[in-house]
């Protein structure tokens, strides 16, 4: 299953968008646990080893979490499939991957960590700017089923909606404040996690097809969007 990407890597609005991005002053910042926390449910989410949040520079792509995979926190832009994920308005599926998946990127990395499976929602500022990615990736080939694609889409929207009140109370010297909301986050994400891991010991997976399944899923998600409604005005 192949995405069909532009002829080029660097899209005709880049700078507009690097201006967006940087606005965030979130590129090549340490760890920090609520973003950390996205990642370790995605992954559950979508039974796979590795999940990340990327944001995609002018000559690097940086991962603000991974969860699984190598211990890097950065990737040459030409190197890493979110940069061509950020290309296209569609969600970015690729369910066997070759070299011929994406010709817009050396297929080195993806070959070394045995990537056949990623998934990929862009980051969508609300100027509509395409920060970078919230990505899940596999090593066995599979096709991602619509409900899947719904969870994987709100989850970038929650990503994004945090990176935005990151900002705002950084950029307004309320660090104590973003710590605040950040424990708040995460305990909401703590609980999605443990119900993760439920489901998980339950059913050995979690299918996003159970109708039972994807209600629970989706009253854990409305918990986190509720806290970034009432924090983001």
């Amino acid at each position: 299953m192949l995405t069909s990407f532009p002829d080029s890597l660097i899209p005709a609005h880049d700078a507009a968008r690097l201006r967006t991005l940087h606005q965030f002053a979130i590129v090549n910042t340490t760890p920090e646990l609520v973003f950390d926390n996205y990642t370790a449910w995605a992954a559950q989410l979508f039974n796979t080893p590795i999940a990340l949040i990327s944001l995609v520079d002018e000559d690097y792509v940086w991962f603000k979490s991974r969860t699984g995979g190598p211990d890097i926190n950065k990737l040459v832009r030409n190197e890493s499939m979110c940069s061509a994920a950020i290309l296209t308005d569609e969600l970015v599926v690729v369910s066997d991957y070759k070299p011929e998946s994406c010709s817009l990127i050396k297929p080195d990395v993806a070959q070394a960590i045995g990537l056949n499976f990623y998934v990929g929602a862009a980051l969508i500022a609300s100027d509509g700017a395409r920060l970078g990615m919230l990505a899940v990736i596999g090593k066995e080939y599979r096709v991602p089923s619509s409900a899947e694609i719904e969870v994987l889409t709100r989850l970038a929207e929650l990503v994004t909606q945090t990176i935005e009140l990151r900002y705002r109370y950084l950029a307004a010297d309320q660090a104590a404040e973003w710590e605040d909301a950040q424990h708040e986050l995460v305990y909401a994400l703590d609980e999605n996690a443990t119900l993760a891991r439920y489901l998980i010991t339950r059913s050995q997976r979690i299918d996003l097809t159970d109708p039972e399944v994807a209600q629970l899923i989706a009253r854990r998600l409305d918990s986190v969007t509720k806290v970034l409604r009432r924090r983001l005005g």
